[in-house]
């Protein structure tokens, strides 16, 4: 079960990278498309590398990390929710709320 859980917080990351890339080509229109396609998704694996992953130098401390990790996670659902990908939203917040649970019952949040 353990394990379960941290795998399905490496799909929940990968799933906000496909909320953050649907909305960036959903949002934007002409070449703005695009741009926001590939960048939103960017901007969230360098922001993840360097302070969330847990191989990152830079690791925050568990009491930032969280937050930062929650807050990502809510972003792309609020975006992806904007986008009209509505039913994937809120399967998506529904499943981060389950991983959390079980990060903290599995004390996981630092592995």
């Amino acid at each position: 079960m353990r394990a379960a859980n941290l795998g399905l917080k490496f799909l929940l990351e990968l799933g906000a990278l496909a909320l953050l890339c649907a909305w960036g080509f959903r949002t934007g229109d002409g070449w703005l498309g695009p741009v926001l396609g590939i960048g939103a998704p960017l901007v969230m694996v360098v922001v993840w590398g360097r302070f969330c992953a847990p191989r990152a130098g830079g690791r925050l401390p568990a009491r930032t990390r969280v937050p930062l990790e929650l807050t990502i996670f809510a972003i792309a659902a609020v975006l992806g929710f904007s986008a009209g990908l509505r039913t994937a939203a809120v399967v998506f917040l529904v499943a981060v709320a389950v991983n959390a649970v079980g990060l903290t019952v599995f004390r996981q949040w630092d592995a």
